[in-house]
């Protein structure tokens, strides 16, 4: 843990709606304002936006180790039914940032057919207050989670109102 890294200390992240976490990375996401200013969000635009966050620094994506993309992909797959469950979103946006930090990240965006910007770039999504949704947290139509899909069975999986979900068992 670096002292001052915004990611190292994960202390604010544990706060948010969603926390999951693996061995090797973590998955945030959050409406609440002081959470999201912190991540340098803009607040109500997306705000179920969130990001998948290896715990040891790393200086490019491409630096990230096997173990490390594995726990990447879980997150990524319990973040879909976690924020399914949340606002069922008509799609999603997955970017990664590398840039001036220690710890690339992959943002994990739900996108919205009533969002104005929503077939623009990544930084649209969550940084500019002309994206923001009539209600932002007005739940989707859900059709990026379709009944079919190999994820549909373990929604229920994922305990309401719980935040932290360990997967280290997996």
């Amino acid at each position: 843990m670096s002292e001052g890294c915004v990611f190292c200390d994960q202390s604010w992240m544990r706060e948010a709606e969603i926390f999951i976490e693996t061995p090797r990375c973590v998955f945030v996401s959050t409406r609440d304002p002081d959470i999201r200013a912190r991540a340098g969000l803009a607040e109500g635009v997306l705000p179920g936006s969130g990001a998948i966050v290896p715990i040891a620094h790393r200086t490019s994506v491409f630096e990230l180790t096997p173990a490390e993309w594995a726990d990447t992909r879980n997150l990524l797959l319990q973040a879909r039914v976690a924020l399914h469950d949340l606002l069922a979103p008509d799609g999603y946006l997955l970017g990664w940032n590398q840039g001036g930090v220690l710890h690339p990240h992959l943002h994990v965006i739900p996108r919205f057919d009533d969002e104005p910007l929503a077939d623009c770039w990544l930084r649209s999504a969550i940084n500019v207050q002309e994206n923001r949704r009539p209600d932002p947290w007005a739940p989707g139509s859900g059709r990026a989670f379709g009944a079919t899909d190999e994820l549909a069975g373990r929604a229920a999986s994922v305990p309401g109102g719980m935040n932290i979900i360990s997967l280290e068992a997996l």
